[in-house]
Order: structure tokens, then C-alpha cells, then sequence
């Protein structure tokens, strides 16, 4: 999910200054306290690297925690999604022992466990049980490998080892997770949590700007008053701060329009909708600008479809998703597709935040080995930035992605929705050398090296040493 993100350079949440003024919002026990918000004229003229800085510091969230008293140059490699290559690594066709030494050797490119190979092994043969429908052998391969991944600690692998092991056990156990909604004290943590995700890796803020940038430019001509934002994948919403700040600091017709934002979110989602409709509506109120945000349900959008929407003639629409919502969320993406060409929209922006699974491959084990290389991945780069909340990340954030992706695995994988897209009709478009520009200027500001931004056809993605970690991309009818 995208939510509000900050500065890499920021290691800790900014005090209040005099440009800062309160905001009174409840929590769900209807107790009310003041969540700190910036005067919108504050650092007007910041470059548009800034923006989320000053996003930020309109949303203290330490604050809301003290308050709420719950203080617990673009080249275009060839891009792989990941040099570990397990499955072939661990199936049976190579038993040759790693060395325990190093992670990584940069001299031969090759990756080293650091910890006992069998592991990883025993790891692939339980998927491989479940996926062949033998469970109660995959149960007790993955008890087994509890004396052995007893906690997320260690190497990058064993550390994502565990959680795949974690989650495959809660598939075994627990095929349909119960819906939740998420405590009050549990959404300021995760909000807290991509905070501090987005100081020590660009991924967030390079899917920002980039789907920011597209917006502008597909909605900036001044021939429709009215501008109306279809989300799937609206987080805590963060990411229309810096947008709605552009759109105010611009003199002209564009800066006087009238922003709809229609969210489609699932059932739990209860106080995270207050929470996003309070901050943003009294941000556009301080900026000066006509906001409005409406919320559809997921099981209403599954049976309506498009239908669910209002739409208002002459309005110009934009839609934002990511590949989650037919992953994740069951939705058919031939019918889907369908159905969007219908509404014509300006642009569909489309954020792939795991590249792993776009081929399409129906194999649960693969797919759980794919997911494996790729979180050990991810969590490399989170050590690479290093700080305490790196751990926090993978428990609060990166967990429940890998449970949903375990749990996706065994449904089978929807198919490689660029190749509907595609034979729909949609043609993909070119993001702008200003999107270029900004992205390669993001990863100057970030302390991490080991990122780069690279072209994949018409899609701008951001790597880590090779390995595509998320991709953008601009769509249209």
C-alpha cells in the first residue's frame, strides 16, 4: 500500500515550527487530539524533490503517536528479477556447499547463504508438497524447519526464509485468513514503519513521483474543471499531498479545478478511511483547493464493477493500480480491462511493486521460489541502508506482503496482465524526461548505493544490483 513518505536524508521525525498549525481529529475510541499540520505557503518554493519532505511535516506522526499515548544517468540493462536463481540452485541438481563466509561475493556476482543450505532445500520441498496436495508432509517439513528458522534474524535469506516458512504454515493451517480491521495502535505503527521505509529505500518515493509526474502531465491541458482520480491501491493516501501541493502552486487554470478521488478498499479498511479522508480534506482546504474523496468497497466494486463509480460529465479521469488488485483481490483482469476501456480514462498508471509474479506462471512452487529470491532481495537492500527500523519494516510492512503473496501462490497466478492490456487495446506510454530526471535525482539524494533507474520499454524501473524491485508504467485507450 502507498502512504505518506519523507526524505532520505531525514533520520528522525522534524519538530514543530512556527509554520505548523493543529488539526483536531478522534481516534476510534472517540478521544481527540491534535494532529500537527504545516501552513501550506510554508516552503513554497522548494524544488520538486521536496515535496514529500514538506509531506512529512505536515503529518507528524510521532506526534500522533505521543498524543494517542501509544508509544511502543538512465541506461537500460538487461534487468533481472534476481541473481539467486534458487529453484535451480536448490532442486535437486546442485548440491555443491556454499561457502559460509560472505553474503555476497561482488567478484563472481554469486550469492553465498551464510547458513545451511538444506534450509533453503527443505524450504522448496515443502512447497513442493503443498503444491502437489501432499499437506500433511508439507506440515511437518515446515514444524521441522522451525528448529531452524526459530526467528527473522541473520542473513537476508534466512531471514526472508523464515517468513515464507511462516507464511506457508499459515496457509497449511489456516487456508482463509479472517478479515481484520487493523487497530488504531497497529495503523499508527505501520504508518510510522513506510515512514522510515521510504528514508532508507527510494522505492516509495520513486513510485510517487514517477505516477505524480504521469498524473500532471496527462490531466495539465486546462480542458476539464473537474478532475476525478480512480484509486485501488490508495494506502493512507500520502502521496496526494505532494500532488494536490503542485497543483495549488501552479498559476493557472489548472491550480482552480475541482479533485475527486474515488478509493476502492476493502472491508478492514474502517479507521484507515477516517484517517485519509480527515488529513487530506483539511490539507486541500489549507492549500485552497476543491477536494473531494469518497470511499467504494471492494466486494461493491466486485459486483458493480466500474458501475460502482460516480462519473461527472466532462470530468477527465485518471486511474491508479497496482497488479495486487487481480493478484490479491480476485479480480478477473480480462474483465477488468474490459470494463476500464469503457470509462475511457486519461491515463491508467500502474505501479508493480513485484515484479516476480508478472509472468504468469501457474506453478506454486516456482512462484514461491521466485517470492523467496525476491524478498531476500529486498531485505538485502534494507541492510545495505542499515538503522534500527529496517527489521520494523520487514515485521510491519514486508510480512503481510509475503503472507499475501503465499496466499495468492495457491490460487494460482492471474495471467501476465501487460499481455491483456496489451491485447485489449491499451498502448503503453513513454513517461516524460522530466519523470526521468526526477527519479535519477531521487537515488542522488539517497545515502544507499546499489539502486538504479533503468527503462524497460516504455516502463521506468527502479533496481537494486541488477534486480528489477518495482516498475511504472503509463497506459492508455
Amino acid at each position: 500500500m502507498r502512504v505518506p513518505v519523507c526524505s532520505p536524508q531525514s533520520n528522525h521525525s522534524p519538530a514543530p515550527s512556527s509554520a505548523v498549525s493543529g488539526k483536531l481529529i478522534s481516534d476510534p475510541n472517540g478521544n481527540s487530539n491534535w494532529i500537527l499540520v504545516s501552513d501550506p505557503h510554508h516552503h513554497r518554493h522548494q524544488a520538486a524533490l521536496e515535496w514529500d519532505e514538506n509531506v512529512v511535516r505536515n503529518m507528524d506522526w510521532d506526534d500522533i503517536v505521543n498524543d494517542l499515548g501509544l508509544d511502543d544517468e538512465l541506461t537500460s540493462p538487461e534487468l533481472t528479477h534476481h541473481p539467486l536463481h534458487l529453484y535451480e540452485s536448490y532442486s535437486g541438481l546442485n548440491h555443491q556447499n556454499p561457502s559460509p563466509d560472505n553474503y555476497f561475493d561482488p567478484n563472481t556476482g554469486n550469492f553465498n547463504l551464510g547458513f545451511e543450505f538444506d534450509v533453503i532445500e527443505e524450504l522448496i520441498r515443502a512447497a513442493e508438497c503443498f503444491e502437489t496436495q501432499e499437506l500433511q508432509l508439507a506440515g511437518v517439513i515446515s514444524a521441522r524447519l522451525n528448529q531452524r528458522l526459530p526467528a527473522p534474524i541473520g542473513k537476508p535469506l534466512q531471514r526472508a526464509a523464515f517468513y515464507f516458512n511462516e507464511a506457508l504454515q499459515s496457509l497449511l493451517t489456516e487456508p482463509t485468513r479472517p478479515i481484520r480491521s487493523s487497530s488504531w495502535s497497529e495503523i499508527v505503527q505501520t504508518i510510522k514503519a513506510y515512514k522510515s521505509f521510504s528514508e532508507i529505500n527510494p522505492i516509495p518515493m520513486f513510485n510517487h513521483f514517477t505516477t505524480n509526474q504521469a498524473l500532471l502531465e496527462a490531466l495539465d491541458d486546462g480542458s476539464a474543471p473537474l478532475i476525478h482520480i480512480i484509486d485501488f491501491d490508495i494506502g493512507f493516501g500520502g502521496q496526494y499531498a505532494s500532488l494536490m501541493r503542485e497543483m495549488a502552486e501552479r498559476n493557472d487554470q489548472y491550480s482552480r479545478n475541482f479533485i475527486r478521488i474515488t478509493a476502492v478498499v476493502p472491508e478492514e479498511y474502517v479507521f484507515e478511511t477516517r484517517l485519509i479522508k480527515d488529513i487530506l480534506s483539511q490539507f486541500a482546504q489549507e492549500l485552497g483547493l476543491r477536494f473531494q474523496i469518497e470511499f467504494v468497497l471492494l466486494p461493491t466494486f466486485q459486483a458493480l464493477s466500474f458501475k460502482a463509480f460516480k462519473f461527472i460529465t466532462g470530468e477527465k479521469t485518471a486511474i491508479l493500480l497496482s497488479p495486487a488488485v487481480f493478484r490479491y483481490q480476485c479480480l478477473n483482469v480480462t474483465t477488468f480491462v474490459s470494463d476500464l476501456r469503457r470509462v475511457n480514462p486519461s491515463v491508467v498508471m500502474v505501479v508493480d511493486g513485484e515484479l516476480w509474479m508478472e509472468s504468469g506462471m501457474k506453478s506454486f512452487r516456482k512462484n514461491f521460489v521466485k517470492g523467496l529470491e525476491f524478498y531476500a532481495v529486498m531485505f538485502e537492500s534494507l541492510d545495505a541502508a542499515g538503522g534500527e527500523w529496517a527489521r520494523k519494516v520487514e515485521t510491519l510492512l514486508l510480512r503481510q506482503r509475503i503472507f499475501s503473496a503465499v496466499e495468492s501462490a495457491s490460487r494460482g497466478t492471474a495471467p501476465a496482465w501487460r499481455e491483456v492490456f496489451r491485447g485489449a487495446g491499451m498502448r503503453a506510454v513513454r513517461l516524460s524526461q522530466l519523470a526521468d530526471f526526477q527519479a535519477e535525482s531521487l537515488l542522488l539524494k539517497v545515502k544507499t548505493r546499489g539502486f538504479h533507474v533503468a527503462r524497460r520499454q516504455a516502463e521506468l524501473v527502479l533496481c537494486w544490483d541488477g534486480t528489477a524491485l518495482s516498475a511504472t508504467s503509463a497506459w492508455r485507450c
